[in-house]
Order: C-alpha cells, then sequence, then structure tokens
C-alpha cells in the first residue's frame, strides 16, 4: 500500500515565487490528509494534478495566517465538485470561529459538511483500523500542535510451506489465515494464524512540526518516524532570535531528529524568506552536522515512505 508526502510550501512569513507558504499532503492509497494549508496550496495542488477533492481531513498547527490562509479557497473550491463525506478539520482554539467567520463573511456556497474539531495536548484525533493521527502541543506565541500520522501493525508474512505441512488445503483457508482467522480442518484440528505467520510487522510514521520553540520533549513524539517533516527556519547563530519568536534553527531541528531515535529522514521545512534558494544550503549544512539524513524539502516535491520489512 503506497504511502507518500507531497510538499505543497515550504515558505514561512510570506509566499516567494518559487516558494508557497508551508503546507504538506500525505497520501495513503485513496485517502489524502493536509497538514497546514498555507498560501499557495491550491496552486500546488493542481500542479500535482493531485485528487484534492477527496481529501479526508485537514491538520492545522496554529492560527497564524501563513499557516492557514490557503484554507478559505479551499473549502469553496470543495463545493465545485461531488462531495459526500464530511471534511475534518483539526487544530487549535479558535479554528472553528476562523472557519464559520470567514464562511460568513464571504458569504461562502458550501454543498457539504464541515467538521471542525479543536484539540489540545498529546491526544488522538482520528482513528481506524490501520492508522491513528495524533497530535501533541509545541511551544509558539499561540497555541500550536505537531500532528503524527501512525500505521497500525501489520500482520506478519505468511509462510505457505508452514501451512502446506500442517495439511491446510491451498485456497480459502490461506486467505483466512492470513486475515487473522482460526480455520479447522476436516480431521478435526484446528489451525491459528500464529502456526503460519510471521511476527507482527511494524506500520509507517510521518511527524509533522512546524512553529515551536526547542524543546527536547519533542523528540519522543518524533521517534521512529520513516519521515520528519521540521521546521528549520534559521541558522543557528540566529538561535536568540529563534527562541524570542519560539522558532526552531536548522541545527535544533536536526537535533531533534537525533534525539529521537529511529527517524529514517527529516527534512526541513518552513524557512525564512531572508534565505534565498542558494541559501538554504546553509540551513541544510547546519542540520546535517547533528542528523546526517536531513534533506531540504522543496515546493512540489514527492516522497514515498517504504516498509522497512
Amino acid at each position: 500500500m503506497n504511502l507518500e508526502a507531497f510538499i505543497l510550501g515550504t515558505g514561512g512569513m510570506m509566499p516567494l515565487p518559487r516558494r508557497f507558504l508551508t503546507s504538506v499532503l500525505l497520501r495513503r492509497e485513496g485517502d489524502l490528509f493536509l497538514f497546514d494549508c498555507g498560501e499557495g496550496t491550491q496552486v500546488s495542488l493542481k500542479m500535482l494534478n493531485l485528487r484534492w477533492k477527496k481529501i479526508n481531513a485537514v491538520c492545522i498547527s496554529h492560527m497564524h495566517a501563513d499557516h492557514v490562509t490557503g484554507l478559505p479557497g479551499m473549502l469553496m473550491l470543495s463545493s465545485q465538485v461531488d462531495r459526500d463525506e464530511p471534511l475534518y478539520i483539526y487544530g487549535p482554539k479558535r479554528l472553528s470561529q476562523y472557519v464559520n467567520e470567514t464562511k460568513r463573511i464571504l458569504d461562502m456556497y458550501i454543498n457539504y459538511e464541515i467538521a471542525v474539531v479543536e484539540v489540545e495536548g498529546n491526544t488522538v484525533i482520528a482513528e481506524t483500523d490501520e492508522y491513528i493521527i495524533s497530535c501533541f502541543p509545541l511551544n509558539h506565541t499561540k497555541p500550536c500542535l505537531g500532528y503524527c500520522f501512525t500505521e497500525k501493525m501489520r500482520p506478519g508474512v505468511f509462510r505457505p510451506e508452514d501451512a502446506l505441512q500442517l495439511g491446510i488445503p491451498r485456497g480459502p483457508m490461506f486467505a483466512r489465515l492470513q486475515s487473522g482467522e482460526t480455520v479447522t480442518l476436516e480431521d478435526g484440528r484446528v489451525i491459528t494464524p500464529d502456526q503460519v505467520m510471521g511476527s507482527p510487522r511494524k506500520g509507517r510514521k510521518f511527524t509533522f512540526v512546524t512553529d515551536t520553540a526547542y524543546s527536547p520533549d519533542i523528540a519522543p513524539y518524533a521517534a521512529d518516524s520513516d519521515l520528519f517533516i521540521c521546521e528549520g527556519m534559521f541558522e543557528h547563530h540566529l538561535a536568540q532570535t529563534a527562541q524570542e519568536k519560539k522558532h526552531l534553527t536548522a541545527r535544533q531541528a536536526g537535533m531533534i531528529a537525533a534525539q529521537a531515535g529511529g527517524v529514517d529522514r527529516m527534512g526541513l521545512i518552513h524557512y525564512s524568506p531572508r534565505y534565498t534558494q542558494r541559501d538554504l544550503s546553509l540551513l541544510l549544512k547546519e542540520a546535517k552536522e547533528e542528523f546526517p539524513n536531513s534533506f531540504l524539502s522543496r515546493d512540489r516535491q514527492r516522497i514515498e515512505l517504504f516498509y522497512k520489512e
């Protein structure tokens, strides 16, 4: 089952000609999850030809303009297509007020259900049989949340040779055992899945962190992430400025990834507009000194998340 992230925008504060504001889309087969919705989100979705009308949920980190200004256009555009399912929007306090007031002031035509869910702290916000979406607190100038998308454990590898040795005929019983069912053979023997299946296997994990002062408390939430997208707004010689504005330097982002343990890749995002595209290499150099498997996320980049086994 494919799991891929699309970086829709990488900028902080203001959009630039080649750098839209922060937004990441996670696609898991037919399900789409949007993390933040900065200005330019619609444009990147169109350029990538993504089926944006199928977005299941939007997860907003905090109520600053550069993370929500793309949301009104997304809501209006979704009324131009047939949408049967509700659109869930998760985020901190005042998100509901923002959505409702924007709808009222702009007299939006909305022909589908919008469910705004305000959340705080460390909590699970959505769960299915296959994955969990959770949020955790960050330290910014307004209430701010980080998010994890975590797949649940997968069944182990089916061992057909063991099944045949036990006298299980090829066919429906193979499928039932793989789906976790117990089967009974004609001779009365009961076969359980653990007799023909390997150990359960870890799913994949995506973590999104932006707009926060540095804290080692962030690291446990990012642990074991296959893809960790993290703010790296400034060079480290501006650490005092970052602390005052409650943002991260690229070096601090690398430190969090290293402290977390088990992180496969860490992509920087939410760059200060003071850095040109060429200057971003300075941020990457500092992040790599702390976490070698760091990279610069770029607008409209596609990143696939792979199973480790």
